[in-house]
């Protein structure tokens, strides 16, 4: 039992560690695509990134025993009302986090596509349409997750209520067993369509590099190859994080769906999950800032004005 409470109080250590360090990464990386698009010719995809930036910031805060459950706890506000706000937010910031993702996948495999490919010709028709996409995202995910308001509450009693506990002052309620299958049905159709187009996507960009590797060994032209160009580059970024994401979500997958469909909540389980989910929005930032050259070179002008 000692070991256990131990283990247990590691793991938050490290979960706390991990939340500190993705929030302030993301802060600054919001900070930075604040600035490029309202004083800077922002790059295609800055506003993708700083809408997935916001929206990492967002899980971080909705975490608990973070800021924002502290925040309720400031204003005396019910556990119940508390439970569900919290829920809600990292519910909705979830479905963001995997949709937003897809579209960044989607927009990059358009935007390296051949001049006279299918995905070529709705290059710039995608550009057009990136605010109204990105809008019905956010209000696809608002409305989506509305429906697990009516399932969470304050937790009081699991012996007597057979209610899921999910941290440590809220829980599920008790669902009946087609209600229960109908929305473990929906997310997954939802998040096994999107994680399809991002392999599919990933797939593509693949193919298109490995295409363009061959091209530059039949024309010899050796030193061009090396230098791998920006698009190249950004290419490479999102198919790591693309790739983290796809590992990160099967085993935040495979840890929800036993715990819900057998209707039972290990305390170290629950940390463990919490620190898969939280994994990929801290990497997330760290690869971004040290990926991007208008990072490296903006903090290097700050320490030559410095000094």
């Amino acid at each position: 039992m000692t070991s256990l409470s131990f283990m247990s109080s590691l793991l938050e250590n490290i979960l706390y560690f991990q939340a500190g360090l993705g929030v302030l990464a993301n802060i600054f990386l919001l900070v930075f695509y604040i600035f490029i698009i309202l004083g800077h010719r922002p790059k295609p995809m800055d506003l993708i990134s700083c809408q997935l930036t916001f929206v990492h910031i967002m899980m971080f805060l909705a975490g608990e025993n973070f800021w924002l459950a502290d925040i309720f706890e400031s204003l005396n506000v019910e556990n119940d009302f508390k439970c569900k706000v919290t829920f809600y937010t990292k519910r909705v910031m979830r479905g963001l986090s995997i949709c937003i993702t897809c579209l960044l996948s989607v927009f990059q495999a358009v935007m390296i596509s051949h001049r006279n490919s299918l995905l070529a010709k709705i290059k710039h028709r995608l550009k057009k349409y990136m605010i109204n996409t990105l809008f019905y995202i956010w209000s696809f995910n608002l409305s989506f997750s509305s429906n697990l308001i009516f399932y969470v509450g304050g937790f009081t009693n699991v012996s007597q209520t057979k209610q899921l506990k999910v941290t440590k002052s809220c829980s599920l309620f008790p669902m009946n067993y087609i209600v229960r299958s109908l929305i473990l049905t929906v997310t997954t159709s939802r998040d096994m369509f999107l994680v399809g187009i991002m392999l599919t996507t990933s797939t593509y960009m693949v193919i298109i590099l490995c295409r363009h590797q061959r091209q530059c060994k039949h024309l010899h032209s050796i030193t061009p190859c090396l230098r791998a160009s920006p698009e190249t580059r950004a290419t490479h970024i999102i198919l790591l994080l693309v790739f983290f994401f796809v590992v990160v979500y099967w085993l935040d997958f495979i840890i929800s769906f036993t715990s819900i469909l057998l209707w039972i909540y290990d305390p170290v389980i629950l940390i463990v999950q919490k620190f898969v989910v939280n994994a990929y929005p801290t990497i997330t930032p760290l690869v971004q800032i040290s990926s991007d050259k208008r990072i490296t070179s903006m903090v290097k002008n700050l320490q030559s004005q410095c000094y």
